[in-house]
Protein backbone atom coordinates (compact mmCIF):
# COMPACT_ATOMS: atom_id res chain seq x y z
CA UNK A 1 0.00 0.00 0.00
CA UNK A 2 1.51 3.34 -0.93
CA UNK A 3 0.43 6.60 -1.04
CA UNK A 4 3.54 8.12 -1.73
CA UNK A 5 2.31 11.46 -3.32
CA UNK A 6 5.19 13.67 -2.94
CA UNK A 7 7.87 13.46 -5.65
CA UNK A 8 4.90 12.60 -8.15
CA UNK A 9 3.33 15.64 -7.83
CA UNK A 10 6.02 17.22 -9.82
CA UNK A 11 6.56 14.73 -12.16
CA UNK A 12 4.54 16.30 -14.86
CA UNK A 13 5.97 20.02 -14.59
CA UNK A 14 6.54 21.86 -17.63
CA UNK A 15 10.42 22.94 -18.69
CA UNK A 16 10.91 25.30 -21.34
CA UNK A 17 10.93 23.54 -24.59
CA UNK A 18 8.17 21.05 -23.93
CA UNK A 19 5.46 21.36 -25.87
CA UNK A 20 2.39 22.96 -24.24
CA UNK A 21 -0.02 20.64 -23.47
CA UNK A 22 -3.35 21.49 -25.83
CA UNK A 23 -6.70 22.28 -24.17
CA UNK A 24 -10.42 23.29 -25.43
CA UNK A 25 -12.49 24.69 -22.55
CA UNK A 26 -15.10 27.53 -22.18
CA UNK A 27 -14.67 30.73 -21.16
CA UNK A 28 -17.04 32.48 -18.91
CA UNK A 29 -19.77 33.12 -21.50
CA UNK A 30 -19.49 29.01 -22.21
CA UNK A 31 -17.73 29.62 -25.33
CA UNK A 32 -14.60 27.29 -26.47
CA UNK A 33 -11.73 28.46 -26.49
CA UNK A 34 -8.78 25.98 -27.53
CA UNK A 35 -4.97 26.72 -27.45
CA UNK A 36 -4.65 25.85 -31.11
CA UNK A 37 -6.58 29.12 -31.58
CA UNK A 38 -3.37 31.09 -30.79
CA UNK A 39 -0.98 29.84 -33.00
CA UNK A 40 1.04 31.85 -34.58
CA UNK A 41 0.58 34.34 -31.43
CA UNK A 42 2.92 34.36 -28.20
CA UNK A 43 0.33 33.68 -25.34
CA UNK A 44 0.22 34.03 -21.66
CA UNK A 45 -1.24 30.99 -19.37
CA UNK A 46 -1.68 31.30 -15.88
CA UNK A 47 -3.17 28.84 -13.98
CA UNK A 48 -5.04 30.36 -10.62
CA UNK A 49 -7.13 28.60 -7.49
CA UNK A 50 -10.22 30.33 -7.33
CA UNK A 51 -11.99 33.54 -8.81
CA UNK A 52 -12.55 36.47 -6.49
CA UNK A 53 -9.86 35.29 -3.78
CA UNK A 54 -7.90 38.43 -2.91
CA UNK A 55 -4.34 36.92 -4.22
CA UNK A 56 -6.24 35.71 -7.50
CA UNK A 57 -7.88 39.28 -7.97
CA UNK A 58 -5.09 41.20 -7.42
CA UNK A 59 -3.20 38.72 -9.97
CA UNK A 60 -5.95 38.78 -12.62
CA UNK A 61 -6.08 42.93 -11.97
CA UNK A 62 -2.39 43.03 -12.52
CA UNK A 63 -2.46 41.29 -15.71
CA UNK A 64 -5.48 43.50 -16.75
CA UNK A 65 -3.61 46.45 -16.06
CA UNK A 66 -0.94 45.40 -18.13
CA UNK A 67 -2.64 43.70 -21.44
CA UNK A 68 -2.02 46.96 -23.60
CA UNK A 69 1.35 46.28 -22.97
CA UNK A 70 1.99 43.02 -23.46
CA UNK A 71 -0.45 42.70 -26.69
CA UNK A 72 1.66 45.48 -27.94
CA UNK A 73 4.26 43.28 -27.03
CA UNK A 74 2.93 40.01 -29.47
CA UNK A 75 1.20 38.58 -26.19
CA UNK A 76 -2.16 37.32 -25.24
CA UNK A 77 -3.42 36.11 -21.95
CA UNK A 78 -5.84 33.09 -20.49
CA UNK A 79 -6.02 32.95 -17.32
CA UNK A 80 -7.25 29.44 -16.08
CA UNK A 81 -9.09 27.94 -12.86
CA UNK A 82 -11.53 25.34 -11.79
CA UNK A 83 -14.01 27.74 -11.11
CA UNK A 84 -17.39 27.49 -13.61
CA UNK A 85 -18.44 29.34 -15.74
CA UNK A 86 -20.47 31.78 -14.36
CA UNK A 87 -18.36 32.14 -11.47
CA UNK A 88 -15.23 33.42 -14.30
CA UNK A 89 -18.20 35.65 -15.44
CA UNK A 90 -18.95 37.65 -12.16
CA UNK A 91 -15.24 37.46 -11.66
CA UNK A 92 -14.51 39.42 -15.08
CA UNK A 93 -17.41 41.73 -15.16
CA UNK A 94 -16.75 42.30 -11.44
CA UNK A 95 -13.17 43.55 -12.09
CA UNK A 96 -13.14 44.40 -15.90
CA UNK A 97 -11.06 41.84 -16.86
CA UNK A 98 -10.20 42.00 -20.43
CA UNK A 99 -8.77 38.48 -21.38
CA UNK A 100 -10.67 35.29 -21.52
CA UNK A 101 -11.07 33.13 -18.58
CA UNK A 102 -11.30 29.49 -18.80
CA UNK A 103 -13.38 27.27 -16.55
CA UNK A 104 -11.00 23.68 -16.14
CA UNK A 105 -13.61 22.19 -13.22
CA UNK A 106 -12.03 18.66 -13.78
CA UNK A 107 -8.87 19.79 -13.46
CA UNK A 108 -7.29 17.67 -16.29
CA UNK A 109 -5.58 20.59 -18.11
CA UNK A 110 -4.41 21.97 -14.59
CA UNK A 111 -3.10 18.42 -14.22
CA UNK A 112 -1.32 18.21 -17.98
CA UNK A 113 0.65 21.51 -17.62
CA UNK A 114 1.29 20.32 -13.66
CA UNK A 115 -0.25 23.64 -12.04
CA UNK A 116 -2.23 21.10 -9.98
CA UNK A 117 -1.05 19.33 -7.00
CA UNK A 118 0.75 19.02 -3.46
CA UNK A 119 1.59 22.50 -2.19
CA UNK A 120 2.10 23.83 0.93
CA UNK A 121 -0.10 26.91 2.42
CA UNK A 122 -0.10 28.18 5.43
CA UNK A 123 2.61 25.57 6.91
CA UNK A 124 0.16 22.74 5.60
CA UNK A 125 0.47 20.22 2.80
CA UNK A 126 -2.52 20.44 0.31
CA UNK A 127 -3.85 19.02 -2.81
CA UNK A 128 -4.69 22.50 -4.93
CA UNK A 129 -4.14 24.33 -8.01
CA UNK A 130 -0.37 25.17 -8.02
CA UNK A 131 -0.26 29.31 -8.88
CA UNK A 132 1.75 29.00 -12.38
CA UNK A 133 2.64 30.63 -15.30
CA UNK A 134 4.02 29.80 -19.11
CA UNK A 135 5.11 31.73 -21.66
CA UNK A 136 4.10 29.67 -25.51
CA UNK A 137 5.30 30.65 -28.17
CA UNK A 138 3.95 30.94 -31.55
CA UNK A 139 4.27 27.60 -32.47
CA UNK A 140 2.89 25.94 -29.02
CA UNK A 141 6.01 25.51 -27.53
CA UNK A 142 6.66 26.32 -23.47
CA UNK A 143 9.18 29.53 -23.37
CA UNK A 144 8.73 30.02 -19.65
CA UNK A 145 7.47 27.94 -16.94
CA UNK A 146 6.93 29.39 -13.30
CA UNK A 147 5.67 27.74 -10.65
CA UNK A 148 4.46 28.48 -6.91
CA UNK A 149 4.36 32.17 -8.29
CA UNK A 150 3.14 34.78 -5.84
CA UNK A 151 -0.06 36.76 -6.67
CA UNK A 152 1.11 40.33 -5.99
CA UNK A 153 4.01 41.36 -8.23
CA UNK A 154 4.30 38.51 -10.31
CA UNK A 155 3.46 40.64 -13.83
CA UNK A 156 5.62 42.87 -12.97
CA UNK A 157 8.36 40.17 -12.30
CA UNK A 158 7.12 38.00 -15.41
CA UNK A 159 7.53 41.49 -18.04
CA UNK A 160 10.96 42.11 -16.41
CA UNK A 161 12.46 38.13 -17.27
CA UNK A 162 10.72 38.30 -20.27
CA UNK A 163 11.98 41.56 -21.52
CA UNK A 164 8.85 43.50 -21.93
Amino acid sequence: MTDNQGPAADAHRLTPGDSAPDFSLPDADGKTVSLSDYRGRKVIVYFYPAASTPGCTKQACDFRDNLAELNEAGLDVIGISPDKPAKLAKFRDNQELNFPLLSDPDREVLQAWGAYGEKMMYGKRITGVIRSTFLVDENGVVQVAQYNVRATGHVAKLRRDISV
